[in-house]
């Protein structure tokens, strides 16, 4: 197993500090780099070392930083791998990157693909909740219905029994029947 030994005092390891890659006519990929001493940088493309000599590569150090930039002119292969490297006597630190042509008309129909199959699961996951709160909205129609229903027929029918709001009696109840003279008292 390697193990990393820490560098002297005041030494410091390679590391990927930022990067990013961007797009207009070329794509320019940069890196930077931060170590003592200064890291040295350098690029690989589809495996293939880019020497310092080759004009797709700008690099810059100012100790302790590094920084370099890449520019493809021409649109890379469908997954070409790209990798950012940079190191010095105490350590070294990279990024891949999986470069994906927009051009490719694998990764259109993947989109087109992914957002269709996005669309049909959200139209059954809405189907399937809707369907589920039928119940719910239909027995609350019915209860609010039957309520509406009951209060109707209880305002236009006399023949129903009436309840008496106040008991003649304090501690009993008195229900008076509208069709007949039947009281009845309950305690």
């Amino acid at each position: 197993m390697l193990q990393q030994v820490a560098p002297p005092k005041g030494l410091e390891p390679a590391k990927l500090v930022s990067s990013s890659c961007s797009l207009q006519k070329i794509l320019q990929c940069s890196c930077s780099f931060h170590g003592v001493p200064a890291p040295s940088v350098q690029w690989w493309l589809e495996g293939d070392i880019l020497g310092i000599d080759n004009p797709q590569v700008t690099s810059t150090i100012l100790a302790p930083w590094s920084n370099t930039t890449i520019s493809l002119t021409e649109m890379p292969d469908m997954s070409t791998p790209l990798l950012c490297e940079g190191k010095n006597d105490y350590g070294n630190h990279a990024m891949n990157i999986i470069l994906m042509s927009i051009k490719s008309p694998l990764a259109t129909q993947s989109f087109i693909s992914g957002l269709f199959q996005g669309l049909v699961y959200g139209v059954i996951a809405t189907t399937v909740l809707f369907l589920c709160l039928i119940p719910l909205i239909v027995n609350h129609i019915k209860r609010t219905l039957s309520k509406k229903i009951a209060v109707i027929k209880a305002e236009m029918s006399p023949s129903e029994p009436n309840m008496a709001l106040n008991p003649e009696e304090p501690g009993k109840s008195t229900i008076m029947l509208s069709s007949g003279s039947q009281r009845v008292d309950t305690a």
